[in-house]
């Protein structure tokens, strides 16, 4: 009599297929195997931005014997800070255009890779922000690199407490990083055709707000109302613009033809 086995509980789990959670968890380390996209690439153009602006504020004092107090007060409208913003939605265009077939390859959903792929750029813009949040302090301790240069104590930075800055810059990072996944799956979807269309659509719109609210000379309660919401409001609503952005990937990415 040939005995009946059972397989054991270990066994069980070996042959189980992964859950979505599991799928989700995959796609976000995805995301991070290529540590030149989401890791050395920001921190290169961050460290260029800094060495280029205290070289300019060296030769501005040095050269151009400019008082360092005016020179510093002049750097606090530089938009440097902001340079590693424009690379992270080429980063999210890299992210999709080449991960998506392959996470599909691995028995990812379409909806199981978006939100890993969401929750990989919310990761790394909460730790983009908190360095972000850091090199300020050290900025402001430093008193300004030992140059009165300012690179992240500029625009609506200064004055904020390194909280309100951190999160500016999170919502910021994460709105560059879903617009430019979302542009890649209109291109996915519907190639350069989408891409053109999207643009020229929201550029339309656009356009429109800005003729209605001229025509109804509302521009001044614009301001008021934008003023009043203060640096934490204005920058909920481009979380909000983040939000909308990863929302329309999602529909989009649902159709879309990786190649």
């Amino acid at each position: 009599m040939t005995a009946i086995t059972r397989p054991t509980s270990r066994e069980t789990d070996t042959h189980r297929s992964p859950g979505p959670l599991q799928h989700i968890v995959r796609v976000t380390r995805l995301q991070f195997v290529d540590l030149w996209v989401l890791g050395w690439t920001p921190a290169i153009i961050i460290a260029a931005a800094l060495l280029f602006s205290i070289a300019i504020a060296l030769i501005i004092v040095h050269a151009g014997g400019v008082d360092p107090a005016a020179m510093q007060e002049g750097m606090r409208y530089s938009w440097a800070v902001l340079s590693p913003i424009w690379y992270l939605i080429v980063v999210g265009v890299q992210a999709v255009a080449t991960t998506l077939q392959f996470a599909l390859g691995i028995g990812a959903t379409r909806r199981d890779y978006w939100l890993g792929t969401t929750l990989a750029f919310t990761v790394f813009s909460a730790v983009f922000a908190l360095a972000f949040a850091a090199l300020r302090v050290v900025e402001l301790v430093t008193g300004g690199w030992g140059t009165h240069t300012v690179v992240f104590d500029a625009l609506w930075y200064h004055g904020l407490p390194w909280w309100l800055g951190a999160y500016a810059t999170f919502t910021l990072s994460l709105t560059a990083l879903l617009v430019g996944a979302a542009l890649t799956t209109c291109y996915m979807r519907w190639r350069v055709t989408g891409v053109l269309t999207v643009g020229l659509s929201l550029a339309g719109a656009l356009l429109a707000a800005v003729a209605v609210l001229t025509w109804l000379r509302a521009w001044p309660a614009l301001i008021r109302w934008f003023a009043g919401l203060g640096v934490a409001g204005i920058f909920s609503l481009v979380l909000a613009v983040a939000a909308l952005a990863g929302a329309a990937g999602y529909l989009v990415v649902r159709r879309a033809t990786p190649r």
